[in-house]
Parts: structure tokens; sequence; C-alpha cells
């Protein structure tokens, strides 16, 4: 079975083609970077309209690098939610309608499990049960998985996601907008042992996450140690990242404690961070574990996420009916 997927729910326009046989067919990537680069952060109807006029392009795109026909496509997966809404309204009103019009089934599909799913597309997929850390720039969760669909929340941020509180904060800094992977990049020429800053929420029990905290923290550094040379920059920049990601592997090591599984996944943006990977591997060496996580291409919004989580639904008879519907906010254990 081959699946078309759309994924529309930000600033990035994915699409892919997967077949249940031969893996991934075809892969298209358009990024709005650059469109969203003076405004220092998305403009939802930029995005949108963006949407518009980059996704059948790229459909055809993906039909001609798969060397396939619209015959040949035996489902249309879209992102549903969660997003910005005009974004998701976009490829999911292409999505549905190409499924009508291709006489096939549609399937909604939920952009954190496509997320979670991920490394399924790895020559080596996690085996379940494991625990799945979900860092992005919307969302920073902790998820028990055991099966296909079978998804409990064990603990997520209360304010800022993960990779929103690395742009912000790189936005202190001056750092131009994307800032957070710019921020890890100057965070390598850091003195780790200049500044110290806290490690929110693992004081006490639990496994939700704040990080509107260590933002404030890092604003208040700055404000102290103006003007900034280049060199504290980069002090600051290593004290945030190894501040946010101990607090990530603290908190994945209690959600392994406490469920028992020796399989971590990591998947969303912020999973392309190297320290976060290495520190996370170190962390399942120590405990006799497997960290799994996506390449890099799959670590941000993409097209072949949606169209594998297409594939599993579809298998399932989990499709979508003839409405147009998305939801801007859809918890993952609602599934």
């Amino acid at each position: 079975m081959k699946i078309l997927g759309i994924e529309t729910s930000c600033d990035e326009t994915g699409i892919a083609i997967y077949d249940d046989q031969q893996g991934l067919l075809a892969n298209q990537l358009y990024s709005q970077i650059s469109l969203h680069a003076d405004y220092g952060g998305v403009v939802p109807e930029l995005a949108s309209r963006d949407h518009i006029r980059k996704t059948v392009p790229l459909i055809q795109a993906a039909l001609k690098q798969a060397n396939l026909t619209r015959d040949d496509i035996d489902a249309v997966a879209y992102t549903a939610g969660p997003g910005l809404i005009g974004a998701l309204l976009v490829g999911a009103s292409i999505g549905r309608s190409l499924a009508y019009a291709w006489d096939v089934p549609a399937i909604a599909v939920h952009h954190m499990e496509g997320h979670l799913l991920a490394p399924m597309l790895e020559s080596h997929p996690p085996q379940f049960p494991f625990v799945a850390l979900l860092v992005s720039g919307g969302h920073t969760q902790l998820i028990k998985v055991t099966d296909i669909g079978h998804y409990e929340l064990l603990g997520e941020s209360i304010d800022d996601a993960a990779g929103e509180a690395f742009d912000k904060t790189a936005k202190l800094l001056g750092i131009d907008y994307p800032g957070g992977a710019k921020l890890s990049k100057l965070a390598q020429a850091g003195d780790s042992k200049r500044f110290h800053f806290p490690r929110p929420m693992t004081d006490r029990p639990g496994l939700d996450f704040s990080f509107s905290g260590l933002k404030t923290f890092a604003a208040n550094t700055i404000h102290q140690n103006q003007p900034l040379s280049e060199q504290t920059k980069a002090d600051i920049a290593r004290a945030f990242e190894d501040a946010l990601v101990d607090t990530l592997v603290i908190k994945s090591k209690r959600a392994l404690e406490q469920t028992g599984y020796k399989s971590l996944v990591i998947a969303g943006g912020v999973s392309a961070n190297l320290t976060l990977r290495q520190r996370l591997a170190e962390l399942m060496s120590k405990r006799g574990g497997q960290v799994y996580y996506p390449r890099l291409e799959f670590c941000t919004d993409n097209g072949a996420m949606i169209a594998y989580a297409g594939m599993v639904h579809l298998k399932k008879n989990q499709l979508a009916d003839l409405a147009i519907d998305v939801k801007p906010r859809w918890p993952l254990n609602e599934l």
C-alpha cells in the first residue's frame, strides 16, 4: 500500500509517499524560515498562504520522485492537529479533497503521534513498550507507549515548551530566528563553569516540566552582564543548554524508573540537539537500555512521519469521514 502524507501544521510543508513493503519512496520538504525571519517568529496568516502555494506542487514533485501517478496511491494521510488552525486547514482540505477525487481513503493524523512514530522509519526501529520524550517548539511531553495508539501522558510542560525556550533565549542573546539551533552551536564555545542555571522542577517529585523560569533566569543573567562580549554570550548559551538538557535527562530517567522500561524514544525538533542525544545515550548505556531517535531530517516537521502514521491507521481501518475537521489543540491521549 502506498500512502501520500501531507504535513502543514506550522511553517514547513512536508509531502511524502510511504509504501508498506518498500518503505519511503519520496520525501519533499519546503521550509518557510526565510519568510518568517523578518518577523522573529511564525506569522500564522503568512504560513497558511505559503502552504496554499507550495502543497500541490510538492505533491506533484513527490509523485515524480517516486515515479508514480495518482492511480498508484492507496490512501491520503494529512495532519489534522495540533497546530496553527489556518495551516492545518490547508493540508486537511487538500488531503481530504484529493482522497475524495481519487476515490481512496483519507486518514487524519495527530501531529505528535507522527513525531512519536518517526523512529519507526529507521532500519532498527524501537520495539514496544517504550517511553517517548517528545520535545519540539510547541510540546515537551513524556509518554508511556505500550502499542500503536496506546499512549499514556506521564508529564508535560506547564508553560513554555523546550524548543520555545531555546528560541526565546536565543532572541534575548540577539540571535536571529530561528535561534534554537544557533544557540546550541554557540554553546559549544561556552565555558560550562562560568554560569550555573537552575534545573527547574527537578527538586520535587513528578514528571512535569517548566521552562519559563529558566528563560527568565537567562534574561536576568544577560541584563547583569551588559555589555555582552561574544564569549559571555557563548557562556550564557552553554549554561542555558546544560540546564535544559539536564532537566530533560533527569525527568526521562524518572519516567524509565517509574515504568521499568528499557527503551527510550526521543523525537521532535529538539531531538536533533546533539548534546541531548549524547546525554540520553549515556543514560541508557548506564541503565543497560537503548535510546532511539529519527535521522536529523525527520526530527523537524515532515511528510514522511505523517505518511507512516497514516499507513498504520489505514491497516486498522481508522479512516476520516467526509468532514474536514482540524484540531489546533488535541491531547495525544485522546486518540
